[in-house]
């Protein structure tokens, strides 16, 4: 009982001093009653406060939303991810601008920025240009040899730019157009990257639009420039192929309407040159079967290489393309049997004049002579 005695006294105290501090202070709200205290006999305490709120030792529970937490953290997690991608990212850019240049007076005209060749090909150079890009030099890649411009220029017309900034794009394409022919009213444009990853486990590893590389040299700036230079140099056959494919696509509509078509043989010879024309350039100039040399030395840049040809399906392309040089075949084989056949009738009417003409004036001579008898 003794403890019970001493605990009810020191309540009592406490609350003799609360009430001495609430009449110091009258402006406060609260009004705090006499604290009773009894004490039973039981063992059990009961004690009784009553005041304008009730209180516990216990500390209240907070309730905090750990859904904003949550969001908050993958937000962050999501915008750190993004920030890490593009760290290192160079900007590759391909553009097919003419149908030929002229490489040799290129090379003579800028030949302080030209790359020694490793190669046998003949068909493109590599200008590298030292002076370092203001935007793309923070991207981390600051003292590797990426942090270079290179501008790889194919001599069937297409030129690709890694590390360039879009507003200075077009003065590296003037220099290319001062030794271009054939200049497109519209040239095609085709974006890509390449990442620099020194710990990278692979030689490579492929991502979203573009490729992950330890490092990015001139035999990659060579491997990945020939492929893209290729795919848009494709893109713009195929488009010349379509445009032939729809042409005949309206002869044969109107075939199927009057019967007949108005093409004369001299439509139909161009047709025939441009069609040939265009899969030998595919072939012969683009060079899309050619072996790469720097491929077939180092299986690194083997292995880029063949990527980077699955990733653009430049083998597939190639297959539609010829599926539809093949109709067009077709369609100039039927036109010309066509053609020959109208001459041939042309011919027969002819012969059948000629024939009647021959006949008229022997049935004249004939009158005539027995008239003179």
């Amino acid at each position: 009982m003794g403890r019970w005695r001493a605990f009810s006294l020191l309540l009592n105290q406490i609350a003799t001093a609360s009430t001495k501090s609430l009449s110091r202070n009258p402006s406060l709200p609260l009004r705090l009653t006499p604290l009773h205290l009894s004490l039973p006999s039981t063992p059990n305490l009961r004690v009784f406060l009553t005041s304008t709120r009730s209180f516990s030792a216990i500390p209240s529970r907070v309730l905090v939303d750990t859904n904003e937490y949550d969001s908050g953290y993958s937000y962050n997690n999501e915008f750190m991810a993004k920030e890490d991608e593009e760290i290192g990212k160079i900007p590759i850019k391909a553009y097919f601008l003419c149908t030929s240049i002229n490489l040799k007076s290129m090379q003579a005209e800028n030949l302080s920025n030209v790359v020694p060749p490793t190669s046998r090909s003949s068909n493109y150079i590599a200008l590298r240009y030292c002076d370092f890009p203001s935007e793309n030099a923070g991207l981390g890649v600051k003292g590797s040899l990426s942090c270079f411009r290179y501008m790889v220029v194919f001599q069937y017309g297409s030129a690709v730019l890694f590390n360039i900034e879009d507003r200075e794009v077009e003065n590296y394409l003037d220099l290319v157009r001062r030794h271009a022919s054939g200049l497109l009213s519209e040239m095609r444009k085709d974006d890509y990257a390449v990442k620099e990853k020194p710990q990278l486990a692979e030689d490579m590893q492929g991502g979203p639009d573009y490729i992950v590389l330890k490092t990015l040299d001139t035999d990659g700036v060579r491997i990945i420039g020939s492929v893209l230079g290729q795919s848009i140099a494709l893109d713009y056959f195929v488009s010349q192929i379509d445009g032939m494919v729809q042409e005949f696509a309206d002869i044969n509509r109107g075939m199927e309407k009057t019967g007949t078509f108005t093409m004369d043989k001299k439509k139909l010879l161009q047709l025939v040159g441009k069609a040939n024309s265009n899969l030998a350039d595919v072939i012969l100039k683009v060079g899309l079967f050619d072996r790469s040399d720097i491929a077939w030395r180092d299986a690194k840049y083997a292995q880029i290489y063949e990527y980077l040809r699955e990733e653009y399906e430049v083998t597939q392309r190639f297959g539609n393309l010829d599926f539809k040089l093949k109709f067009v075949e077709h369609n100039i084989h039927f036109l010309q049997e066509v053609l020959q056949n109208r001459k041939s009738d042309l011919l027969e009417w002819c012969i059948i004049g000629l024939l009647t003409i021959e006949n008229v004036i022997s049935i004249y001579e004939i009158v005539r002579d027995s008239n003179a008898v």
